[in-house]
């Protein structure tokens, strides 16, 4: 799981629109405003779609008992610009 926190710094990293990952993810933009709002539910396999999208670009997942985050793999993303 992923929060709607996670899901906007992440797209901050990538310098991401909210259109361009929603596309990326193959989700409807609409369904990525939901959960990056937070405010209401979404289907279990937007968020997972968007979070492989994610992982798949460099980013990881960071959580612990202090809270979450995330990170940018940078020798992954690298390798994902050259293709």
């Amino acid at each position: 799981m992923i929060t709607s926190r996670q899901s906007r710094a992440a797209r901050a990293l990538l310098g991401w629109t909210q259109e361009t990952l929603a596309d990326k993810a193959l989700v409807s933009l609409t369904a990525l405003k939901r959960l990056e709002s937070g405010h209401r539910a979404v289907y279990e396999s937007t968020e997972d779609q968007v979070r492989r999208t994610l992982e798949a670009n460099g980013i990881v997942f960071l959580s612990s008992d202090q809270g979450e985050g995330v990170m940018l793999v940078r020798a992954k993303a690298e390798s994902r610009k050259n293709r």
